[in-house]
């Protein structure tokens, strides 16, 4: 067998083993139970969640929140990998493109679950005002939705066209499918240049739109003059914390692929090491801005910020704010400090502590600021003062999770998960090398 048969066989999408289709039906369970009980808070309304006139904001904006984050390392980190060529990056650009396109696709209907009259949906883009946040999120929410699905797509013409000759005769359907996603890939130099040109062009895109992304999101909330909002620093903090959930994410993510396909040939613990490296670097920045975010308002600022502060520090909310803080940003950054850290089961320890951090982060981020208003909080019922999610908030937001789980799991279902003719390429680059030498 030659190489390139083999790399074709341990590259190609495989069908799902007994646990594989498990994972995918337990997904598919699970969001149809958020469906429902979605249908079902669309008849009552919002009444059947926890929210209130103080707690706005539930648990669906800070989901939202984080599917934004998540989204953001996917496809600008892979962008700047791109443009400074590094070559360790193949076997990880195209898991952290899927990760990116599920979840900025879920941020998207997480923010229309969140609405109580869905069907003035369309409102938004007729009524929109410019002056609005709002609606500045409407705009490149879509726009990032559409240039990472084509920085997804774009790469993957040769192995598309690969595929379709492999499955030729073993699935002929797939093997069609194929072929017309490969839009009659060759592989000529005419094609290779205009796939390089988009590619380039789809990169240079990405960079400032998932940066403005992160930015919108910090400004809907800081432009709001709330107690633990208004600051300055929210675009940086949400961009920091952004790379931290996205980078724990790919770690996770690509643990799990590695295992299930057997791709550790490929997948190796060199770049794990990277991974460890770069989830290092950015807890370590994310931690900076968190200080500063907490630890000098404690000393600077007025009492109903330091009211807001001591609720966290140790108030009500101060388990899980520690929790956030140690759990999710002191400890992995102690582990990863060093090399035994950086293999991979502790790193994949690591990144899903660092994602649930990430999204209780979130949490910490929406909640207590609303129920701290300049205002005292009277003549309401008492249950007004305090804000947890009802059962269908949890319902729709696990469907929300195990959706954009699910889209990563289909994705990889079909698509090669590592890019076959890359790797082909730099194999064939590294032979030649050798013969070179020898």
């Amino acid at each position: 067998m030659k190489y390139s048969d083999k790399l074709i066989k341990d590259l190609a999408p495989q069908k799902f083993g007994k646990l594989g289709v498990i994972w995918t039906w337990t997904l598919i369970v699970i969001s149809v139970i958020g469906i429902i009980a979605y249908i079902d808070q669309v008849i009552k309304g919002q009444v059947v969640t926890n929210m209130n006139d103080y707690a706005l904001w539930g648990i669906y904006i800070s989901n939202f929140v984080f599917f934004v984050a998540t989204s953001f390392v996917g496809s600008v980190t892979v962008a700047v990998l791109r443009l400074t060529n590094n070559s360790w990056r193949t076997p990880i650009v195209r898991i952290a493109e899927i990760i990116s396109v599920a979840a900025i696709i879920m941020a998207g209907i997480t923010i229309m679950i969140d609405m109580g009259r869905p069907d003035r949906l369309l409102s938004l883009f007729i009524h929109g005002r410019m002056q609005s946040p709002i609606i500045w999120d409407v705009i490149i929410i879509p726009t990032y939705i559409i240039i990472s699905l084509l920085l997804l797509y774009f790469p993957l013409l040769p192995d598309l066209a690969i595929l379709k000759k492999h499955f030729k005769e073993k699935q002929p359907t797939l093997s069609k499918w194929y072929g017309k996603l490969s839009l009659n890939w060759t592989g000529s130099a005419a094609q290779k240049r205009i796939q390089l040109k988009s590619i380039h062009v789809l990169i240079i895109l990405i960079i400032p739109a998932g940066f403005i992304l992160q930015t919108i999101d910090a400004w809907l909330f800081s432009t709001l003059f709330r107690v633990g909002w208004d600051s300055t620093n929210m675009g940086a903090y949400f961009i920091s914390g952004a790379s931290v959930a996205g980078v724990g994410a790919l770690v996770a993510v690509i643990y799990v692929i590695r295992k299930a396909y057997k791709l550790e040939n490929y997948i190796t613990d060199f770049h794990f090491d990277k991974l460890g490296k770069f989830l290092v670097l950015t807890c370590l920045i994310y931690l900076y801005f968190n200080i500063n975010e907490y630890l000098i308002p404690e000393f600077t600022s007025k009492k109903e910020e330091i009211t807001h502060i001591n609720v966290l520090v140790s108030g009500e909310y101060a388990p899980l704010f520690w929790f956030v803080i140690i759990g999710g940003l002191m400890i992995p950054i102690i582990v990863l400090l060093f090399k035994k850290g950086r293999k991979p089961l502790p790193m994949f320890l690591m990144g899903v502590l660092v994602v649930v951090g990430s999204w209780w982060k979130r949490y910490l981020i929406v909640t207590p600021t609303l129920l701290h208003p300049f205002l005292p909080i009277q003549g309401v019922p008492e249950s007004w003062h305090h804000y947890f999610p009802s059962l269908h908030e949890w319902l729709i937001t696990s469907a929300t999770l195990a959706m954009c789980l699910l889209i990563i799991t289909i994705l990889i279902r079909y698509l090669p998960i590592i890019p076959i003719q890359k790797t082909a390429d730099e194999q064939e680059i590294l032979d030649n090398n050798k013969n070179t030498i020898s």
